[in-house]
């Protein structure tokens, strides 16, 4: 019996069934599409979506990879979940699938995912709406967009490992590791913690160069807010550890009460620009955080 993998690789398991569009040719990265020619504008320009990709989880599940694009150089675009940010075609019905609500400037590759079982025949399709525009970006299972990091081969290289808790299991990719909620109250620092590792192959010239001394080099720890209608403030933004593991801690704090969702992304030196569509050099880990007065 062939695996769901398998099928695809077929051509017998698409949601282009559901009226989704399927690649022709290795996709192109959203920026480089006509609408992104609008690049070195301060404010004013629009977020777009972008569909990153998929893969079979190891419960046979298939996740659907998500990104967005920011043209401008310097507003950052708050879009609260609602008609103006949601997820169409999600298998629980929610337009609430752990997108982002803030948005900030350039690319920003895979910050979410949606899961779907085997054979789900409805269309899976982020819409934004912003600058008075409407952008609908639909998921598909096309060969060409298997994230190679995860379902095959990304020249040995393997994305990084993150965690919130020590005894905790380890997350990688897009998807990452969820913890939480965790409580905090407005005004007072949260402390978080990230233990991370890198355990992919790097190039030894590679490794020489941006290691230093010969060794892999470090990987970067990077908080955003995913989620949550106040201002959030983090003692460390970024911090690197050393590829072999360690932990990095940040301090944060939130403006007014609600739910939150932080992201922590861990990067490889090349880094998601470099990555682009195999996914090999990131991780997302997200923290969900209750905020009281």
């Amino acid at each position: 019996m062939k695996t769901v993998l398998e099928r695809c690789l077929t051509g017998l398991c698409l949601l282009a069934a559901a009226g989704m569009a399927s690649a022709q040719g290795v996709p192109l990265p959203v920026e480089l599409l006509p609408l992104g020619k609008d690049i070195g504008v301060s404010s004013g320009q629009t977020v777009t979506p972008a569909y990153e990709g998929w893969y079979v989880d190891d419960d046979g599940m298939i996740t659907l990879s998500f990104g967005y694009y920011n043209r401008n150089t310097e507003e950052i675009l708050e879009i609260p979940v609602g008609d103006a940010n949601r997820i169409i075609g999600a298998p629980d019905g929610n337009a609430d699938q752990g997108q982002p609500t803030r948005f900030e400037v350039d690319r920003h590759w895979g910050v979410f995912t949606v899961k779907i079982p085997e054979g789900h025949d409805e269309a899976v399709v982020w819409r934004l709406a912003n600058q008075g525009k409407t952008f609908d970006i639909r998921a598909n299972l096309h060969v060409d967009y298997i994230i190679d990091a995860i379902a095959g081969d990304a020249n040995g290289n393997f994305p990084p490992l993150i965690k919130f808790a020590e005894d905790a299991e380890w997350g990688h990719g897009p998807a990452g590791t969820t913890a939480g909620p965790l409580e905090a109250e407005v005004g007072d620092p949260l402390t978080l913690t990230a233990w991370v590792e890198d355990r992919g192959e790097v190039n030894p010239l590679f490794a020489q160069f941006f290691g230093g001394g010969g060794g892999p080099p470090p990987v970067t720890v990077t908080w955003f807010k995913q989620q949550g209608a106040g201002e959030v403030a983090f003692s460390e933004d970024s911090a690197r550890v050393p590829a072999e593991g360690g932990a990095a801690n940040t301090e944060v704090t939130f403006s007014e009460p609600g739910e939150y969702i932080l992201r922590a992304r861990v990067t490889e030196f090349t880094g998601p620009a470099t990555a682009g569509h195999a996914q090999c050099c990131w991780t997302n880990g997200f923290v969900k955080i209750n905020v009281s007065e």
